[in-house]
């Protein structure tokens, strides 16, 4: 019962800026992720959203059609069965936040590549975003070739074989374009579908200690409550393996100063209430900690453990490095010693400072300590012509 109400499985939904992620998401989910009031301001992604959506199927009819997202089917008015339950999670496409949508892609387990019909292709997001996929090892993907409204027959046929190519060349051959229109709901049928049959419900590990990554925090307290009122902070993320369970104690890492020990007081999975957590899905974790030190997103790169499952906390360590060729010159030089670099650990971005180089081995010094696993992938960007680029990425030694 506990497994129907929380999602199976986080969905990345990823892509240049301006293609559509998040209208397109709004049609899987029936929610606006973009909630920042920067957010609504500008018109783009600032943060990582958030949405789960409930998939369904008409049993009396086959093929495509069958699905959807209500519990009616929207063509035969038929009452439908549910078929699978997922979390989206929407990352932002300016190339100003790569590091945000780097920090979302630890936690997938399959993604949409949103790719406009209207544009180029690739664009540079497109290319950054797919190799941040390869870097993290995920190839179930299902890609939407969106506004195809916007475009004339033969030029959505043109840019569905230069889409196709790319795929092809960047080892994706196996993954499906969907030519959508999020504006007019146009085979959204045909989308659910291919993430039911392209991205499968990953194995899971429950029975061993917990690991859950903070990727949001917050504070539900409205101004003016009552202090007896009062709520503790809420920390939000994905269970990476283990499971927690409402009264259960366990600890945030780095936590503040020192690691901070808390009893669970809720656990939540979309809009319901759990007894127990297992991997799959995003959760919101209730505490009584301080909401201060929870609001605005404070707790974003700590991680929830156990006692057999603390972390590492440091600012040096040494990592395996692999460059990419993503952009032209983007990596025309090596690394040095000396150079900054921002990585991405988890689902924290932080500067770093190289201070060995010997050739894949790299030892860093970071600005302030992080928390993480041996073995752990890390994301590396350089600053090339004043822009941060993603060149690489690195395995924790």
């Amino acid at each position: 019962m506990n497994k129907l109400k929380q999602a199976e499985v986080n969905i990345g939904v990823i892509g240049h800026v301006d293609h559509g992620k998040t209208t397109l998401t709004s049609k899987l989910t029936g929610r606006w992720t973009d909630r920042h009031s920067e957010e609504i301001k500008q018109g783009i992604s600032i943060k990582l959203g958030y949405a789960d959506a409930e998939f369904y199927k008409d049993p009396t009819i086959e093929g495509i059609t069958s699905y959807c997202s209500s519990k009616k089917h929207p063509l035969t008015g038929n009452k439908t069965e549910l078929v699978r339950k997922v979390s989206f999670v929407d990352t932002p496409g300016h190339e100003t936040l790569m590091a945000v949508m780097l920090s979302g892609a630890t936690l997938l387990n399959g993604a949409i590549l949103v790719v406009a019909a209207n544009e180029e292709c690739p664009q540079p997001r497109t290319i950054e975003h797919l190799m941040a996929l390869k870097m993290h090892g995920l190839k179930n993907i299902v890609v939407a070739q969106n506004k195809i409204d916007l475009v004339s027959k033969d030029k959505a046929i043109e840019n569905y074989n230069n889409l196709r190519a790319f795929l092809d060349k960047e080892g994706y051959k196996d993954a499906p374009i969907i030519p959508t229109s999020a504006h007019f709901d146009t085979n959204i049928d045909a989308l659910i579908y291919a993430l039911i049959k392209y991205i499968p419900v990953p194995k899971f590990k429950e029975d061993v200690p917990l690991r859950m990554q903070i990727v949001r925090s917050f504070d539900v307290n409205i101004p003016g409550t009552n202090i007896n009122d009062l709520k503790g902070g809420i920390l939000g993320g994905a269970i990476l393996e283990g499971n927690i369970k409402v009264g259960q104690k366990v600890f945030i890492y780095p936590g503040i100063e020192k690691p901070l020990e808390f009893e669970v007081v809720s656990l939540n999975a979309g809009d319901c209430s759990i007894d127990k957590a297992i991997p799959g899905g995003l959760i919101a974790v209730g505490t009584k900690l301080d909401p201060f030190i929870c609001y605005s997103d404070k707790m974003v790169g700590q991680i929830i453990c156990d006692e057999k499952s603390k972390p590492i906390v440091s600012n040096n360590f040494d990592i395996i490095y692999n460059a990419v060729e993503i952009l032209k010159d983007s990596n025309k030089t090596k690394i040095k010693v000396g150079e900054k670099i921002v990585i991405v650990i988890g689902s924290a971005a932080h500067l770093a400072l190289v201070k060995k180089v010997k050739n894949d081995f790299m030892e860093l010094i970071l600005s302030k300590p992080a928390v993480f696993y041996k073995l752990d992938k890390v994301a590396i960007s350089r600053n090339i012509n004043s822009r941060w680029r993603l060149s690489g990425y690195g395995e924790v030694k």
